[in-house]
């Protein structure tokens, strides 16, 4: 079914385009036709374009492709999967809507289609959102404007192309989704990270079980980091206590503290004053 209401809308993104160059729907050869080299999908079930192409040796192509002259050549705008499944099918011309379109006007029409149809992986529409940025220039809220999408879910999709190969493949060929990647976001190191999705993949986690499961695995990192720090504090704590002679506290925070020496008596400072003067000038003087 395809979604109502996604941004400016497909129908308007067309519209803009429309000028006295338009020729209306036209008929070309099948070959005359190439795929747009900006396609924000780049993977294609084989299953469900077969599924198509028998339709369309049934009943046609009931939606007219849009294409775009660039220089002779008619390139694909909306529809290529409906191009391919024609190619399929053995036709040899098909029906095509001729656009006068910007490329930024392309890609904006190409990525809605996309969504439209929930056709994208979570990598490619999070490779579309940075390509609509980084090319032309869009602030997420652009972007969101124009999807149909909040900022925050644009941002957080972006957010995908942070994780590594191994995760990313998972997303595009449908092992994980993107609720679970989201919460693997949250664990920096990359090992482990690939670890955690390996038992997600494996369990069959649902993203409620999986954001648990994450927050297992930072608890028990946070743990171990904080007995490290306390290993390291406590050998310097014993080395200072050796040196002079009384107890000695090392008090932390947010990488900041304080060391803490303590004396049961005036003697006992004298004495302490003393030996850090002591080492103080030996140093000085070495």
């Amino acid at each position: 079914m395809i979604k109502k209401g996604l941004g400016k809308g497909l129908g308007a993104l067309i519209d803009e385009g429309t000028t006295n160059e338009d020729k209306g729907i036209m008929e070309l050869k099948i070959n005359e036709i190439e795929p747009n080299k900006g396609q924000p999908r780049k993977y294609f079930d084989d299953d469900k374009l077969t599924h198509l192409a028998e339709s369309i040796k049934q009943h046609g192509i009931v939606q007219p492709i849009i294409v775009k002259n660039e220089d002779g050549v008619y390139r694909i705008v909306a529809g290529e999967r409906r191009w391919r499944a024609a190619r399929i099918a053995g036709l040899t011309k098909v029906p095509v809507l001729l656009k006068e379109l910007s490329n930024k006007q392309v890609m904006e029409i190409a990525l809605i289609e996309n969504i439209q149809r929930e056709d994208l992986n979570p990598i490619e529409e999070a490779e579309a959102f940075e390509k609509l940025i980084k090319e032309y220039n869009m602030t997420q809220d652009e972007v969101a404007s124009v999807v149909g999408k909040s900022r925050s879910a644009i941002a957080n999709t972006i957010r995908l192309l942070h994780l590594n190969t191994t995760i990313k493949e998972y997303l595009i060929n449908g092992s994980l989704s993107s609720g679970h990647a989201r919460a693997l976001l949250s664990i920096d190191d990359e090992k482990i990270q690939e670890k955690v999705a390996e038992e997600i993949k494996n369990s069959g986690l649902n993203v409620r079980d999986t954001e648990k499961l994450v927050k297992k695995y930072l608890t028990k990192k946070k743990t171990h980091k904080e007995n490290n720090r306390n290993d390291n504090y406590n050998a310097i704590e014993e080395r200072l206590k050796d040196i002079l002679g009384t107890k000695v506290q090392i008090v932390e925070k947010n990488k900041k503290g304080k060391i803490m020496i303590e004396y049961y008596s005036l003697e006992e400072l004298d004495r302490i004053i003393e030996m850090v003067e002591v080492m103080s000038t030996k140093k000085t003087t070495s």
